[in-house]
């Protein structure tokens, strides 16, 4: 299938800028590129019930949150969505999915808390994945003051936030909590430095690109031999089995798009329910794009209400 038209037009403006792409840029020059971009093509203006910024105790001091109340929540305890920002481990904050929590929150009426984990390279491996596990731990265990309901808690992140709610998913089933009742995979980093034919097919020219991917690889895991660790690359965990329920979404013309696919389907071969939607005609993190492409909202509300689905009511 073509690409849709509105990305190919997006697309052929944003490869004929000038500047330098990212993996040429100091970190601190990429981030403000980025920040840049989202400001561009970003959610805008979305109304919200509630924002409350606040810190978690993690490994290394306190790890800034950002809590968000959808319109008219009410009181009682809620569902709630535990989300991990993407951005390779290198870029992109709790300002840069802003729109993309409120959005998530009002569209599947889901309590949001959204995590700032520690960025590559300052902080490489295990850093951003210590974070995200003591942050969930830390939602579970603070449930009752944050008004969530620890028994509908689930997590979500994309790209490789994603990546970082598979493993999170893992190390809580092999430690026994935090309870998490469901995964929402949005183009999932699941093997880093794999060889699939969707890295090499898209390698060059569609917003995420292999060259960008490799750098961020370098920056998050500069030691090698930790790219076959699952906290790393969950796809490589001997037993998936017992894991929560995911919804993963996929794009077409993403690099990723094979290794989130080998991941869902490793899932649902190991008996765990996994829902796969797949935008043949879209690029890697095209929910980004809520400005330019009517699909991107649509996106994230049909992710957002699978989740709310799968946490169920009380």
């Amino acid at each position: 299938m073509p690409l849709d038209p509105l990305i190919q037009a997006f697309l052929d403006q944003f490869n004929a800028q000038s500047s330098l792409p990212l993996w040429q840029l100091p970190p601190a020059q990429a981030r403000e590129v980025f920040v840049a971009m989202m400001d561009l093509v970003g959610p805008k203006d979305v109304p919200i019930g509630k924002t409350e910024n606040i810190s978690i105790p993690g490994p290394a001091g306190n790890i800034p949150a950002r809590i968000y109340s959808p319109v008219a929540a009410g009181s009682d305890a809620q569902p709630t969505l535990v989300f991990f920002h993407g951005g390779g481990w290198v870029i992109g904050d709790l300002d840069t999915h802003d729109g993309l929590c409120r959005l998530f929150a009002n569209e599947g009426a889901l309590k949001v808390i959204a995590v700032d984990y520690r960025r590559a390279p300052e902080h490489p491996f295990p850093a951003a994945i210590e974070d995200a596990f003591a942050a969930a731990s830390w939602i579970e265990a603070n449930a009752a003051k944050l008004g969530v309901d620890p028994n509908r808690i689930a997590i979500g992140g994309d790209s490789a936030g994603a990546g970082l709610c598979a493993s999170l998913a893992q190390m809580a089933k092999a430690a026994g909590s935090p309870r998490i009742g469901y995964q929402l995979l949005m183009f999932p980093v699941t093997h880093v430095g794999a060889a699939t034919p969707s890295l090499h097919d898209f390698a060059k020219g569609y917003f995420l690109e292999t060259e960008t991917l490799e750098w961020f690889y370098r920056c998050y895991v500069p030691n090698a031999n930790d790219r076959n660790d699952p906290r790393v690359s969950p796809l490589l965990a001997a037993d998936v089995s017992g894991l929560p329920g995911a919804y993963v979404m996929l794009a077409g013309y993403d690099p990723l798009h094979d290794e989130g696919l080998r991941y869902a389907n490793k899932l649902r071969e190991a008996g765990v329910a996994v829902s796969v939607t797949d935008y043949p005609d879209l690029i890697h993190d095209f929910i980004y794009m809520q400005a330019i492409l009517p699909q991107a909202h649509a996106a994230v509300t049909a992710a957002a209400k699978a989740v709310a689905a799968a946490l169920g009511k009380k």
